[in-house]
């Protein structure tokens, strides 16, 4: 009876609130700051926290405190405080800003047009993670319609999670005394194997980026005269990539950036293998004939949670194509994004990378690396019984199936943090990034099923946390 109250107020919400509320949002272009270095003078970051911040008031949500700050010259953060019965404390958390425009979208979508169709709602951010605060009050409202109770509960809403959290730590100082010590820690900003179970993650990979920059003249020259004498800057920027990266194989070569993988999750990859199968990798939108790196499932899945692998996202220096005249260009830069093994310490990595890129650079040409970007990455603590057998049960009531677990490839910078300020926290990592949502990408969705039942989920894990406060067994299934 609970769990059919629970689903249907969840349903509810969703259509008559949540959805409308998120496409809303979806239209605000507030990208993180590391994408609009103008965020502030734009004003969207702010639209976009009035709109959320707006409809959590309108809440009838008992004893619920609402406060917005923003430290000078950092973004905004929300905080929301729900009292429970106990003394326990649950830590929710998710982020607003989002990830720039990316090409490729579909003649009908778009980055910010919100576009429902075949249950999915399109759009930058609305999984990623704009749908978290929504979520976590509507499970928290759940729980009050149903009469069963819960802890208090702390929502913390960032501004900058897609930068790379710098804002966050100063936040967590600045409102210690007000988050307190929570024994649960909900994140709302991972993926998800399927859209038919409830998947928690074990492991997030930690990153280290930057610029990557090679000069060889102070402007371009014509290239019939100085081709074969002036070095390219591309060759030289490709020999350097050539130093962190087989170009054949993709295996990063540097032992140091490697680190040693615990004999469980080499076991739980391999399960995830079995219970994926070949939607390991056919989830992407290949082109033509092109294949995965490895051809073992769970090889693939070590390698996007365990192991480093690098990526350009982004160069200049190299104008378009219908702009490219005869000239031998004066320099080429590219975007280094450096995904680390979850326990690997970023700011050795970003030391190593620095090192290595910029080390007796050919033809003593001038080679700049700038680190922009290094986050710790996450290794979940073992579940206690309960919060396994919650998570178990829930995704049985609300999806079917057993729960199912895996690490997941990209950061989350506030995992690390809590872990290390919170170490005896139990931490429920999860979310609607499933496959060919495309977080970052174009025909970027969320999978409105999913929000519903990953929501009722939540509800049911809290009341349960609530049940079983101070119980000190864990349990090594995660």
């Amino acid at each position: 009876m609970h769990n059919a109250r629970i689903h249907d107020f969840v349903s509810g919400m969703w259509d008559d609130q949540i959805v409308p509320q998120l496409s809303d949002y979806i239209r605000i272009p507030n990208k993180s700051p590391m994408f609009d270095a103008e965020w502030s003078s734009h004003g969207y970051m702010k639209e976009a926290m009035d709109l959320i911040e707006t409809w959590v008031r309108d809440q009838p949500i008992s004893g619920m405190q609402v406060e917005r700050f923003q430290l000078e010259g950092r973004t905004p953060l929300l905080f929301i405080e729900i009292p429970g019965k106990g003394e326990d404390t649950v830590l929710l958390y998710g982020h607003m800003d989002k990830q720039p425009e990316m090409v490729g979208w579909a003649p009908d979508l778009g980055p910010w047009k919100p576009v429902i169709a075949d249950e999915k709602l399109y759009g930058r951010g609305g999984a990623d993670d704009g749908y978290a605060t929504f979520a976590s009050l509507t499970a928290i409202m759940a729980l009050a319609n149903s009469g069963m109770p819960h802890a208090r509960c702390v929502v913390l809403i960032e501004g900058c999670e897609e930068s790379g959290s710098y804002d966050l730590p100063f936040y967590i100082n600045y409102l210690a005394d007000r988050i307190g010590t929570p024994s649960l820690v909900v994140c709302l900003d991972s993926g998800a194997g399927n859209y038919d179970q409830l998947w928690l993650t074990t492991s997030l990979r930690g990153i280290a980026g930057g610029t990557l920059r090679v000069n060889v003249l102070e402007e371009g020259v014509h290239s019939g005269d100085a081709s074969g004498l002036v070095p390219s800057s591309f060759r030289i920027l490709r020999g350097l990539l050539d130093r962190l990266e087989d170009a054949q194989t993709g295996r990063i070569r540097p032992e140091v950036l490697y680190v040693d993988i615990p004999a469980d999750r080499l076991n739980q990859a391999r399960e995830v293998a079995n219970v994926l199968g070949s939607s390991v990798y056919d989830k992407y939108p290949w082109a033509g004939a092109t294949q995965p790196m490895v051809s073992d499932p769970t090889e693939m899945l070590l390698n996007r949670t365990w192991r480093p692998a690098l990526s350009i996202t982004g160069a200049d220096g190299l104008p378009k194509l219908e702009d490219a005249g005869n000239v031998l260009r004066p320099y080429t830069s590219v975007k280094v994004s450096l995904r680390l093994p979850p326990t690997l310490d970023p700011n050795l990595a970003s030391a190593r990378l620095k090192e290595i890129l910029e080390k007796e650079p050919p033809y003593g040409a001038r080679v700049e690396f700038e680190v922009e970007k290094s986050s710790q990455g996450w290794a979940a603590p073992s579940l206690h019984h309960w919060l396994a057998d919650s998570i178990d049960t829930a995704s049985r009531d609300f999806f079917g199936p057993k729960s199912a677990a895996m690490g997941e490839g990209g950061t989350i910078p506030f995992m690390g943090m809590l872990q290390e300020r919170f170490p005896q926290a139990q931490f429920m990592v999860t979310g609607l990034l499933g496959p060919k949502s495309n977080a970052h990408g174009p025909n970027e969705f969320l999978h409105i099923p999913t929000g519903k039942k990953l929501t009722s989920a939540v509800a049911k894990v809290l009341t349960d946390h609530y049940s079983n406060r101070g119980d000190p067994g864990a349990t090594d299934t995660n």
